[in-house]
């Protein structure tokens, strides 16, 4: 987020440390609830530093990555504009997200979370160390030799440390005061970057993203229906800070056995989201405020249950 003369507060200058990671999140990391894992019993929590909200452009997000956590499909993310970066910034326009500043010791446990190989995560880091570049610095080079390229990208990242992942693989996301955010942006239908390893996204076909509804219809796969409706409630949840979660409301049919589901999961996990989300993002009251409305995105009154007609009981 930035200050209204376009300087990047403290707190979200963090992330050019070299002692940081600047992680962009887009699906459950949008929630305190989804940082802490708390639906998968917190085994892949994760604790960041610092917090603070961002749109990003030039973006669409959707199901389409099958769950490591669970028989369910997971965000994912690409940019509208093929051969364009996704951009992110502090204005109105575009998908609603979270920069997220970790500690360095945190990157295996991100990687983990991300089905990235923690070793080769940190071989990453160590080779743009070693250029002098931040890590998001060192993928951004990368990313303009292959022109932006999604495939070409992932075939470099894989010529530079032989590993490519079928999961997630770490794509920079450049904002335009000159940082650059990783995003963990699925192994593409098109190739993982390595002919002999099969994207999960080829492997089952998602060869598109998917709304909320259309994941529910995928047969490609054993789907946990209510796993997918507690994985959708972890990015909705999202929104009770004011990130602009409207485009993952598109074509929701919340009178459905699933949508039910959801609204209960989501209305469930929220009373606790404030004070989940304040502990896994390290921030007190008074940060918070600077950094997110905390008003509920009005997209979310479609989840409030609606209140009993008296007259009519």
């Amino acid at each position: 987020m930035e200050d209204a003369d376009g300087r990047a507060p403290v707190s979200a200058a963090n992330g050019a440390s070299d002692r940081t990671l600047l992680v962009i999140g887009y699906g459950s990391l949008l929630s305190g609830y989804g940082l802490l894992a708390e639906r998968r019993g917190g085994g892949s929590k994760l604790i960041a530093r610092d917090a603070f909200a961002v749109r990003l452009r030039n973006a669409r997000r959707g199901f389409a990555k099958p769950s490591s956590h669970g028989h369910y499909l997971a965000m994912d993310l690409e940019p509208v504009r093929r051969n364009e970066p996704i951009l992110a910034h502090a204005g109105i326009d575009g998908i609603g997200a979270i920069g997220l500043v970790f500690d360095r010791e945190w990157a295996e446990l991100i990687a983990r979370r991300e089905e990235y190989d923690p070793a080769k995560f940190l071989e990453l880091i160590a080779l743009a160390d070693a250029a002098g570049a931040g890590l998001g610095e060192f993928l951004l080079a990368i990313a303009r030799r292959a022109g932006f390229d999604l495939l070409a990208y992932r075939v470099e990242l894989f010529r530079l440390l032989g590993y490519t992942s079928p999961g997630y693989i770490f794509h920079p996301v450049p904002f335009a005061d000159g940082r650059v955010a990783v995003a963990a942006i699925g192994s593409g239908y098109e190739g993982s970057g390595d002919p002999a390893v099969r994207s999960k996204r080829h492997e089952l076909g998602m060869d598109r993203l998917l709304s909320m509804r259309e994941a529910m219809e995928v047969r490609s796969f054993e789907l946990d229906r209510a796993g997918q409706a507690g994985y959708f409630a972890e990015c909705l949840l999202g929104g009770i800070h004011g990130l602009a979660v409207d485009d993952l409301m598109a074509e929701l049919e919340l009178e459905t056995d699933w949508g039910r589901e959801l609204v209960r999961r989501f209305s469930a996990a929220a009373p606790g989201e404030l004070e989940r989300f304040m502990r896994a993002s390290s921030l007190d009251a008074a940060r918070y405020g600077a950094q997110f409305t905390g008003v509920a995105h009005e997209c979310l009154a479609a989840l409030s249950p609606p209140a009993k007609n008296r007259g009519s009981e």
